[in-house]
């Protein structure tokens, strides 16, 4: 698949960069199935191509990088919609996004909720505008990430606030972020894409087979967490199509509070 052929994410390289966006800025950038499937063949591309030494990772317009999976795809169908694969693959774009060996850089241009928060957490580097929001939504829209969204998480900003992140689906602007560890530089909105590719262009300047070993040494401390990830992920399967899960993706649709409390089936 070449760069012409992606209807969801736009796919450029520039310098020794692979930028690859998400281009859904009608949906504020959520993701269903087949921009999963679209995220990983270009991270596929980035990883093949030699030239490539650094992939950055951004959304498309100025409101949102990522608001996770396309809520209002799971109120309509009950899925994140049909893909090639016939399969949601958003476990295996996080395995994607460890395992290419080379620095994903995030540069989060707006919000960066649920799934979408999951994703810049997982990058190696991020690069947040000042208008960024982060934060977790899943026990609100019925759903959540118990692998690496939740104890890689735990990693970055120590365990006490991962919970808070969790627990409660506050929203956080760039400053927090950055104090919290979630963030490498604030920049303006207007220069974000430019700083993004200026870490770019200083990590093509190393050496790629150092920065791959350095990549794998950081990952291997976490990769046990891959395992709780594929569990979380077929818990989630049961979970989403649930009373409780839909009621969640049910009232979001319908702009209302969820009844959570009535649709749980206790244990």
């Amino acid at each position: 698949m070449n760069a012409q052929q992606f209807e969801d994410i736009l796919y450029e390289r520039r310098n020794a960069a692979a930028i690859i966006t998400i281009n859904r800025p009608q949906r504020y950038n959520a993701f269903r199935a087949q921009t999963v499937e679209e995220l990983i063949k270009a991270f596929k591309m980035a990883w093949a191509d030699h030239g490539v030494q650094a992939v950055i990772l951004t959304g498309a317009g100025e409101k949102a990088f990522c608001s996770g999976g396309d809520v209002k795809q799971r109120a309509e169908t009950g899925d994140y919609g049909p893909s090639e694969s016939g399969l949601f693959e958003i476990g295996l774009l996080h395995k994607t996004i460890r395992d290419i060996p080379k620095p994903v850089i995030a540069a989060v241009n707006g919000i960066a909720i649920g799934g979408g928060h999951v994703l810049q957490v997982l990058c190696d580097l991020t690069i947040a505008s000042s208008t960024a929001r982060f934060g977790q939504s899943g026990p609100r829209v019925g759903s959540f990430d118990a692998g690496f969204g939740s104890a890689y998480l735990a990693r970055i900003v120590g365990e006490k606030r991962a919970r808070e992140i969790w627990y409660l689906c506050r929203q956080y602007d760039a400053e927090k972020a950055m104090s919290w560890g979630l963030v490498n530089e604030i920049v303006e909105p207007d220069k974000l894409i430019d700083e993004a590719m200026a870490w770019a262009d200083e990590i093509a300047e190393k050496s790629p087979t150092a920065i791959r070993f350095l990549k794998q040494s950081f990952n291997a401390d976490t990769d046990h967490q891959a395992g709780l990830s594929n569990m979380a992920m077929s818990a989630l399967d049961l979970y989403a199509v649930s009373d409780e899960g839909m009621e969640g993706a049910n009232a979001f649709a319908e702009k209302r509070a969820p009844d959570f409390a009535s649709k749980v089936s206790h244990h």
